[in-house]
């Protein structure tokens, strides 16, 4: 990662904890490697990219089921899809420092990256997290917390064409925790140990699996565009048959231009009926009496992922009004707060209960709007500009008299009047 890159990091890390994003997982007690706390901003700009999500290929489809699967699941399940013995990578020890690391990304193979130790004989290293079930030592049962969401929906395969009887092609879709337990977490958001995934399983006849593939192929292509990342730092790779999973028969890989190269976005793979096989699932067509096990297309979004690149596109630096400031461009629909109110003064009450009155009419209408009295007017819009709130709402001494506001752009900082009575039409959100 060369100096440029590496500061954008640093920017976008500082800028998450500093506006409350996203902080360190268990930070006052000295951090857990691998986890990170979404706070109020970051939180709401994850459950933004979810319902947008959720709206394109859930909600408003007919062919999709959703589902919501355990997160604890039992060994057999791992061991008929076959996590117990592929879900792995190639791990090294330091003998001086005990640190780990994969081994496939290491270019000395020999010497620890921290101690210049030596570095043991590779092993193999699961990545499941295991969990013990019971309430003794003696009644306990050996289960996992969930490496993928994909197993919770072939295992709910037959409940779903049992409850609704669907029709060939359909999928089952799902947003969710997953866990796997790396062996080096790096790279803020992009490598964690916990994390949340969106993903369906696309259910088709056999002979139709290209057809099916180049469609979502190209629907995935349609959300990249929706949460306004840029096409031109994102890029497909064929994935080779020696590097794909276990399950895969073709895969394609969405990679993102992140400050430390580029790396998976995304994920769109061809599983074949590997597993519905090894789960012995089938599917009967009604029209025909035909018993059969369909295959299946994955689309995988990494939310975690997705986030860390939205705040990478969004990231901007200019100059306004002489001086400099940092702001995220971030797209309306999936901005944190879409609004901010603001009193120019906050020690004059005749302007504080006028600009309540403003946020509570627009609130019925943008439930994501804020209140902001922090600070001089210039920190204000600062402020603002650093969370992405698209536009800011001043009320002066001429709303007093006239009834109109001020109302600021984020990407341009122009500001104009605006009568209350059109406020809400007058923003693009």
């Amino acid at each position: 990662m060369n100096k440029e890159n590496n500061n954008l990091m640093e920017k976008i890390v500082s800028l998450c904890k500093r506006r409350g994003f996203i902080y360190q997982g268990a930070e006052m007690y000295g951090g857990l490697s691998g986890t990170w706390d979404y706070g109020p901003l970051g939180a709401e700009l994850k459950f933004n990219i979810e319902q947008l999500w959720w709206k394109r290929f859930v909600s408003s489809r007919e062919d999709m089921y959703p589902i919501s699967s355990s997160i604890i699941v039992p060994e057999a399940i791992w061991q008929a899809s076959g996590h117990l013995e592929s879900f792995t990578d190639p791990m090294v020890e330091c003998e001086k420092c005990k640190k780990r690391f994969r081994a496939d990304q290491l270019t000395d193979t020999k010497n620890c990256l921290e101690c210049k130790g030596k570095l043991g004989s590779k092993k193999t290293f699961n990545l499941l997290f295991p969990v013990e079930t019971g309430s003794t030592t003696e009644d306990t049962t050996r289960a996992y917390l969930r490496g993928e969401l994909a197993q919770g929906m072939f295992v709910n395969f037959k409940n779903i064409i049992d409850s609704f009887h669907p029709k060939l092609p359909f999928g089952i879709a799902q947003i969710g925790k997953v866990f796997r337990n790396e062996i080096n977490p790096r790279n803020f958001l992009f490598r964690v140990r916990e994390f949340d995934l969106a993903e369906f399983e696309y259910f088709v006849k056999e002979n139709e699996w290209e057809k099916w593939f180049e469609y979502w192929r190209k629907e995935m292509w349609n959300w990249i565009d929706d949460i306004g990342l840029s096409k031109d730092n994102v890029h497909e790779l064929e994935v080779e048959e020696g590097d794909r999973a276990h399950y895969s028969k073709r895969t394609i890989d969405f990679e993102y231009d992140y400050p430390f190269g580029r790396k998976e976005l995304y994920g769109l793979s061809y599983r074949t009926d590997y597993d519905l096989k090894n789960h012995k699932l089938y599917y009967l067509d009604d029209s025909t009496g035909k018993k059969f096990i369909p295959h299946v297309i994955e689309p995988t979004f990494g939310l975690g992922r997705t986030i860390f690149a939205i705040l990478c596109e969004s990231y901007h630096e200019d100059e306004l009004n002489g001086e400099k400031r940092v702001f995220l461009k971030l797209p309306h629909t999936i901005a944190p707060v879409k609004v901010a109110v603001f009193p120019l003064l906050k020690n004059k009450p005749e302007l504080v209960k006028k600009a309540r009155e403003v946020h509570t009419s627009l609130k019925k209408d943008i439930p994501n709007i804020m209140f902001d009295d922090n600070g001089n007017i210039g920190k204000r819009y600062r402020r603002q500009d650093e969370i992405g709130t698209p536009y800011c709402i001043t009320i002066d001494f001429d709303t007093l008299e006239d009834d109109t506001v001020t109302v600021r752009d984020r990407d341009s900082g122009e500001q104009k009047r605006v009568a209350t009575s059109e406020l809400l039409s007058s923003l693009s959100l």
